[in-house]
């Protein structure tokens, strides 16, 4: 994930060009689609819950090793606008980031589909690896139970995001402690709402799945965002900029 090295000190010593920070954005939330909510829609029976929520973070974890040093691996708006609202990054890139994400995630959910098309008897409909509340929600969870959740399992996500990247962390263990982080709140957020943090990662499958995960996928757009911007707001308070200086 995005460090304070790798972004101001980034391959060469050279500022990363906009289509190479924009392809590994893409690239990543593809991937992550692509694989970790694929291991529900074709595994999930083999391997069950807490199968997917690792796929999820061993996913993330890869992925934060291998184009962090180019892009910050951010592959989530929510963790993009949380780097926006901390001052990592300027709003242009923001934007950036934020279609190439949105794309990378339809494209990735696209590549399901196809693939999911082609094993016999099994459904895309209605349900393709997303989010939902009510009857679409294995514990039945209200909407405004799944509102909180994903406020508070993305407040969590981004802020560890923040932290480790942050000019005091440990060098080096970012993408370790993302990774677990991530499978966390999969692992309890699976049942309830079947887990967004990450609007990218919702609109996509959604837009295949189509129904009902269509209408309801707006909360998982929205819910993930304001976790982001309240990470952001506390990380300010727990993790100032440091404006010490050292002594001559």
């Amino acid at each position: 994930m995005e460090t304070t090295e790798t972004v101001t000190e980034p391959e060469g010593g050279a500022a990363p060009a906009v289509s190479r920070v924009v392809v590994c954005e893409f690239l990543g939330t593809l991937l992550l689609v692509f694989f970790a909510v694929g291991s529900a829609v074709l595994a999930g029976e083999y391997i069950g819950t807490f199968g997917i929520a690792l796929a999820f973070g061993f996913t993330m974890l890869a992925l934060a090793y291998a184009l962090g040093p180019v892009s910050g691996c951010h592959i989530n708006p929510a963790v993009t606008l949380g780097m926006l609202l901390a001052r990592r990054i300027p709003l242009r890139t923001a934007v950036e980031y934020w279609i190439a994400q949105i794309v990378g995630g339809i494209v990735g959910a696209a590549l399901l589909f196809l693939v999911a098309k082609q094993v016999p008897g099994l459904q895309t409909d209605g349900a393709f690896g997303t989010n939902g509340w009510g009857d679409r929600s294995a514990v039945h969870i209200n909407l405004g139970g799944a509102f909180v959740a994903e406020m508070v399992m993305t407040f969590l996500f981004v802020y560890v995001v923040l932290s480790v990247t942050h000019a005091g962390a440990a060098v080096g263990f970012g993408g370790v402690a993302i990774g677990l982080a991530l499978a966390t709140v999969h692992l309890i957020g699976i049942p309830l709402d079947g887990t967004s943090v990450n609007p990218a990662r919702s609109l996509g499958p959604a837009l295949f799945a189509g129904g009902a995960a269509l209408t309801q996928v707006w909360l998982f757009l929205v819910a993930p965002l304001i976790g982001g911007v309240i990470a952001a707001a506390v990380h300010q308070v727990t993790h100032p900029p440091r404006t010490d200086t050292p002594p001559a």
